[in-house]
């Protein structure tokens, strides 16, 4: 089993940032890559970005490109999502997912295995 905590949710204004963290403890070496999800309200869960712990090679959702940076501290099995120029659409609970990476012919994706307990984001405009 692998434990995910995230942190660093909160509310901020449109153009604003944030920067959240997800800590892994357990069975890490069952997983492969780490990913943020989001869910807003009465909307599906979608992937955000993605990061393939052994190289760092990593992937994100067009609406993100650009704006979020998904990065990782191995040493201490955390990853970040630093989120810049939110806006409206990025409010949403993120939650943080450890799982399989996953090559497919449409992009690579991480496959969720564990989930953390999600941490929450409000972009008022």
């Amino acid at each position: 089993q692998v434990r995910l905590v995230e942190s660093g949710g909160g509310s901020v204004q449109a153009g604003g940032s944030l920067r959240l963290s997800c800590a892994a403890s357990g069975h890490t070496s069952s997983s492969n890559c780490m990913a943020w999800f989001r869910q807003a309200p009465e909307k599906e869960r979608e992937g955000v970005a993605g990061i393939y712990t052994s190289d760092g090679g990593t992937y994100y959702a067009d609406p993100v490109k650009g704006r979020f940076t998904i990065s990782q501290d191995n040493a201490k099995n955390t990853v970040f999502l630093q989120m810049n120029t939110l806006n409206s659409d990025d409010t949403a609970m993120y939650y943080c997912a450890a799982g399989v990476w996953t090559i497919r012919g449409s992009g690579n994706t991480c496959y969720p295995l564990y989930w953390g307990q999600g941490t929450e984001v409000t972009v008022s405009s």
